[in-house]
């Protein structure tokens, strides 16, 4: 009972610590964040990468945590009058989905768009400026379990999450898929 109590404590004592951390400086889910992302949103919606009628592209066995299908695109897009490199995922499940039930239906399929967008120099130069974002596939941002809206820099500092992963990826660019894109100078 004793040991029961002393861990329900400690719990409750890292979460009130991590969530006073957050509230005293957020590492990500800011309002300006939130608006950026709102931004991104539109600025993908009006290119047709969002949104009905989106350009589609062939799907591809994925992993956690962004899908067992995916379907993944390489551009620009501008925002704010900033151009930047633009990396779109779609996520699908459930798992055990296939290929053809995307395909044929991908709208009952897409659970999320997670998004890497190369914001200006100084952004966040220690993981190349990218702004981390995971839209739910109306365009609204998704929240990790305490609440906080999934848009900047995710994660960052923290030994799980979007910058941590990603910082993993072979070469100095963040991204597993591709080595076209050069890492910011």
């Amino acid at each position: 009972m004793m040991v029961k109590a002393f861990c329900i404590a400690g719990v409750t004592a890292l979460t009130l610590g991590v969530t006073g951390a957050w509230a005293q400086k957020p590492v990500f889910g800011t309002e300006e964040d939130i608006n950026f992302a709102d931004e991104l949103w539109s600025a993908m919606e009006d290119a047709g990468l969002a949104g009905d009628g989106m350009l589609r592209s062939f799907p591809y066995e994925g992993v956690a945590p962004h899908g067992m299908m995916l379907e993944t695109l390489y551009t620009t897009g501008t925002v704010d009058g900033h151009t930047g490199d633009l990396v779109i995922k779609r996520n699908y499940g459930p798992e055990g989905v296939s290929i053809d039930a995307v395909l044929n239906d991908p709208g009952t399929h897409l659970s999320a768009v997670t998004v890497m967008f190369r914001r200006e120099t100084g952004f966040d130069s220690d993981n190349q400026d990218w702004f981390w974002v995971k839209y739910l596939p109306d365009g609204s941002l998704d929240k990790n379990p305490e609440g906080m809206p999934l848009a900047g820099r995710v994660a960052k500092g923290m030994d799980a999450g979007c910058i941590a992963c990603h910082s993993g990826a072979p070469g100095d660019d963040m991204i597993f898929t591709t080595d076209h894109i050069a890492a910011q100078q």
